[in-house]
């Protein structure tokens, strides 16, 4: 094998996250409707509070406390609370993406694999067992934990560490997102993967080592 070890975002590369149906069965918890306009309004705040957090200007907790404010007072339930019910409903209604289990199965035994996201800690284990895909990684390492979100390499490092003695050169860092995942891979120098179903467009200065528009050309690159 080309690689020895692959490193995967989890967030729409590996899994689904469509946080609109988590956020309408929480709220439904308290009797409240949400509705796709709503949710619209909610990610309004979201979306720039996640680039944020990724740049270093807020924290984790700032994050959860200003992106769940209105929710908060809707509810009267605190934004830590809110956001643990979130992650407890997402870990349910996430899925593994198109052709993610094939991937694996096809590359387990042969490569190493782990997760490195910049989501919170309460949704990765679930989430695993629930998708039954935990087996597959060897851990997950996330930005809350490490406290510093990718593309900082002080997550990249933390992976290191964990992978003990290793070659950059038989490492592969794989997500869809260009400022997170291969961004940081190409700061710590290590082999990247823009995993690209939508077939965006480049407009940036990153570049990565591949760009895929289906999962199961990760086997073939993987081989080498």
């Amino acid at each position: 094998m080309k690689y020895q070890w692959i490193l995967f975002d989890a967030d729409e590369t590996l899994y689904s996250f469509n946080s609109y149906f988590g956020l309408k069965a929480v709220l439904a918890q308290y009797g409240l409707a949400f509705t796709e306009a709503d949710y619209a309004e909610f990610q309004a705040v979201n979306k720039p509070l996640w680039v944020d957090y990724q740049n270093k200007k807020i924290t984790a907790e700032q994050l959860r406390t200003i992106r769940f404010a209105k929710l908060s007072a809707l509810t009267g339930q605190s934004a830590e609370q809110l956001n643990l019910a979130l992650m407890a409903e997402m870990a349910l209604v996430s899925r593994p993406l198109l052709d993610v289990p094939t991937m694996l199965a096809a590359l387990h035994g042969k490569v190493k694999m782990g997760i490195i996201t910049n989501g919170f800690d309460a949704l990765q284990q679930k989430r695993l067992h629930n998708t039954q895909t935990h087996h597959f990684f060897e851990w997950v390492i996330t930005s809350e934990a490490v406290g510093v979100a990718k593309p900082d390499p002080k997550i990249f490092h933390e992976a290191f560490e964990k992978m003990g003695t290793f070659d950059k050169s038989h490492v592969l860092m794989v997500g869809d997102t260009l400022a997170s995942d291969i961004l940081g891979a190409n700061q710590v120098g290590i082999a990247s993967c823009w995993f690209n179903p939508e077939q965006k467009q480049n407009d940036t200065d990153i570049k990565p080592t591949y760009e895929i528009q289906t999962i199961l050309d990760l086997i073939r690159i993987a081989s080498g």
